[in-house]
């Protein structure tokens, strides 16, 4: 009874500084348009992430052969609208025969699997040390921001390669390392949002009434500081996606039959010339994704910073 009483109490002060912001946000958003279109997409590479096994026609890692001649792929069929292509493959097939629609829509699956996997390794280390190094400060700002800047001094990609090399090739290790490689700015976010909120009556109230210092930091500052990290959340998801697909192109991410677009790239590279839609397409995946959180994030940004609101 005296904890929820404790609670009303520092509803109350927080009453007093604080005017719904995310709500408020929310309905600036409605009226972004061109967030609403990233949004869209968003939510159509989501759709198609989650129903995959009925939106793909085959499976994507079986290479089709030929009906007279079961030893001989069905390599390299143009798309549907080409002279030679057929609407059995839509989007044609690639170098051994496997549909490449089927594959795109796996490779989305796959993307969305990394970039929600990396983002949420991200985003709980880097509040967590984060808040720590903003509530505390002193001695543990010192240590913890100087490690985050350290991180910082190495190219991002440079970094993933690293820790992809030392865990080993995979699509595993490479989500590991691209969370690892995005702690830093969720780290700095949440450190200069908790210096901000630490310092309001509502914290101050709670403080005095005698709530513990894990109790002021995960129960009543980090959850005023949930803005910003959303929208570093939706930009880092577009980047994490691209920085997969450069790993699984330079071979450190998903290993062959697993179809993600970065390695479908590495693998129709040598095909551009004669084969272009093997490497058009898994391209052209990654630049609507990527331009659909873009977007989204920077509505979101927008629609939530209260310095833009005008």
């Amino acid at each position: 009874m005296e904890a929820v009483n404790k609670d009303i109490e520092i509803e109350k002060l927080k009453g007093s500084d604080h005017h719904s912001p995310l709500y408020e946000g929310m309905m600036r958003l409605r009226k972004n348009k061109i967030a609403i279109v990233g949004l869209v997409i968003v939510l159509f590479f989501v759709f198609v992430a989650i129903f995959a096994n009925f939106l793909a026609p085959y499976d994507p890692t079986f290479p089709h052969t030929m009906p007279d001649n079961p030893n001989k792929y069905r390599a390299l069929v143009e798309p549907s609208w080409a002279e030679s292509g057929t609407i059995e493959f839509i989007l044609g097939t690639d170098d051994i025969g496997r549909d490449i629609l089927s594959r795109l829509i796996y490779g989305a699956r796959v993307s969305m699997a990394v970039g929600f996997t990396a983002v949420s390794i991200a985003i709980f280390f880097g509040t967590l040390a984060g808040a720590l190094a903003g509530y505390y400060g002193k001695k543990t700002d010192e240590l913890i921001m100087r490690s985050m800047d350290i991180l910082l001094t190495i190219p991002s990609l440079l970094l993933a390669i690293v820790i992809v090399t030392f865990l080993g090739p995979s699509l595993k290790n490479a989500m590991i390392a691209i969370g690892i490689i995005y702690i830093p700015r969720f780290a700095r976010i949440v450190r200069g949002a908790v210096i901000e909120e630490k310092a309001k009556d509502y914290v101050q109230g709670a403080r005095a009434i005698g709530a513990g210092d894990s109790r002021l930091i995960f129960i009543h500052i980090l959850p005023n500081c949930m803005a910003p990290l959303i929208v570093q959340g939706t930009l880092a998801f577009a980047e994490a996606i691209l920085e997969a697909a450069a790993l699984s192109f330079l071979g450190l991410g998903a290993q062959p039959p697993t179809p993600e677009w970065g390695a479908m790239l590495s693998q129709g590279r040598s095909l551009i010339l004669r084969a272009w839609w093997v490497m058009t397409f898994p391209g052209l995946m990654i630049l609507f994704a990527v331009l659909g959180f873009n977007l989204f994030g920077d509505g979101l940004r927008d629609a939530l910073d209260p310095r833009l609101r005008e």
